[in-house]
């Protein structure tokens, strides 16, 4: 049996508490920051105390999980009444030693490891049978320590008997109502970032991230915004297609997720920051649910939220597609493909989502990304500033 060490005489202890004193960092420009403020509703004082929990939990995460083995149910970033952020690490063990600062530790009912296996059961259920419709998505909440399954208003039972078919424990399921549909955000014609041409039809989506393959300029996207072939297109003007700037070289879409990239004629290339922020992209670290994330789209410019579920798998109209991740966030159609970055880390590109950016559906909007470790696989390599 694994010993329980106590956080008193832990070294992980000494590490937190060090990180949690540290100054914030510079990584978010000065523009995302002004949009981090704006969307978050956050202070500067505010916004500085979160960047260092921020920091904390990207570097200390690993450990925990490492502290706790079979125990851990989780971590992620939450935000106190009084405006502030802290660390949360959940935990099945009954012996809970007090926390370093900035560090909060809960019981859980469930380990991580119990909730994983559950959702698969459903991953592994909806492959054996049709999922019923209005039953939009499901996942790991760490933070409901649940496997949520969002559904339409009335189809709780569809939902319910779809869950009982998969056999897996009933205690971990929580049933969340969503009264708008999630869709993937490709929009057809208009101006745009790029175009891509299908057939005889041309899409308009955003681009992610800058990357190379075998020192060929490129830059990743989502997958349901062309197919392997598809050309790639700037527009000359609003109503007038320009040239042929590149063309989809991969593309999936649907259990295993949804992503592509684009590989640039010569004499184009992609920078390694993010429109608009005027953010550098320096690396791929996965942030903590309740981490801050922005997003930059052609559609909407851009909008900040933050993370809330992990490997969701999420029922188009189009067909299921795996192991996305669901953010508070807002976007529309044409923003798909575009870069989802937390700090200077980049995070995925844009999937889908329900409602718009427009008035109250802001607030009530989720989106979903696909993370871009996927994505790279090991063929391509992501662009990043010094």
């Amino acid at each position: 049996m694994r010993k329980f060490v106590p956080w008193a005489l832990s070294p992980i202890a000494l590490a937190l508490s060090m990180a949690a004193s540290a100054g914030p960092g510079d990584t978010p420009s000065p523009e995302m920051r002004a949009t981090m403020q704006r969307d978050l509703d956050m202070s500067a004082a505010q916004l500085s105390q979160y960047l260092k929990i921020e920091r904390l939990a990207a570097t200390q995460r690993g450990a925990l999980a490492r502290a706790y083995g079979a125990n851990y149910a989780g971590s992620w970033i939450e935000r106190k009444a009084n405006g502030d952020h802290q660390l949360v690490v959940a935990t099945t063990s009954p012996r809970r030693s007090p926390a370093a600062p900035g560090v909060s530790i809960r019981a859980a009912r469930h380990s991580l490891a119990h909730l994983n296996a559950s959702k698969a059961e459903l991953d592994a259920t909806s492959k054996r049978r049709t999922v019923p419709a209005g039953i939009y998505a499901w996942g790991v909440d760490v933070r409901t320590n649940a496997v949520t399954v969002d559904v339409a208003p009335g189809a709780e039972d569809a939902a319910i008997d779809f869950v009982a078919a998969s056999g897996i424990d009933a205690s971990v399921v929580r049933f969340n109502t969503m009264a708008s549909a999630p869709r993937p955000l490709v929009a057809f014609q208009g101006g745009s970032e790029y175009l891509s041409q299908s057939g005889g039809s041309y899409y308009y989506c955003s681009v992610g991230f800058g990357v190379t393959r075998s020192g060929i300029e490129a830059f990743v996207t989502a997958g349901h915004c062309g197919n392997t072939n598809d050309g790639v297109f700037t527009l000359a003007s609003r109503r007038t297609v320009g040239p042929q700037v590149g063309s989809f070289k991969s593309s999936f879409f649907g259990t295993s997720g949804d992503g592509a990239h684009v590989e640039l004629l010569p004499g184009h290339s992609v920078s390694a920051t993010v429109a608009g922020y005027n953010q550098p992209v320096r690396g791929q670290a996965v942030a903590p649910e309740g981490a801050a994330v922005c997003r930059s789209g052609r559609t909407t410019g851009l909008k900040c939220g933050t993370i809330l579920r992990y490997n969701q798998t999420v029922n188009y109209p189009e067909g299921s597609v795996s192991g996305l991740t669901s953010a508070k966030v807002c976007a529309e159609g044409g923003d798909s493909g575009g870069s989802f970055i937390s700090g200077d880390q980049a995070q995925g590109v844009l999937s889908g989502g329900n409602y718009s950016c427009k008035g109250r559906e802001a607030s009530l909007a989720t989106s979903y990304f696909q993370p871009i470790a996927e994505i790279l696989g090991s063929q391509l390599t992501l662009k990043t500033a010094p």
